[in-house]
């Protein structure tokens, strides 16, 4: 199992070829935890809430996590990523 800021989330989803099933997406992230402002969450499941079947690019997939997440999940406006 591996863990990912979600400042450097991209990192994971480079590895996936697109397009991509939801399913497959959540399948591949499921091993992902994804390190936020109020804890952490599992990126495979965080990804199998999203509304959407398909995603076309890198763009797409960003786009739909930060829908699904809480919005305390990353902090205040702005605020950057501490490291640590």
């Amino acid at each position: 199992m591996s863990e990912i800021k979600l400042s450097r989330i991209d990192a994971a989803f480079e590895e996936l070829e697109y397009p991509i099933s939801q399913d497959d997406a959540a399948t591949e992230l499921e091993d992902v935890t994804l390190l936020l402002a109020d804890g952490e969450r599992n990126l495979g499941r965080l990804v199998e809430q999203s509304g959407r079947d398909r995603f076309e690019s890198i763009d797409d997939l960003r786009a739909e996590l930060h829908n699904v997440l809480p919005r305390e999940a990353v902090g205040e406006p702005y605020q950057s990523e501490g490291e640590g």
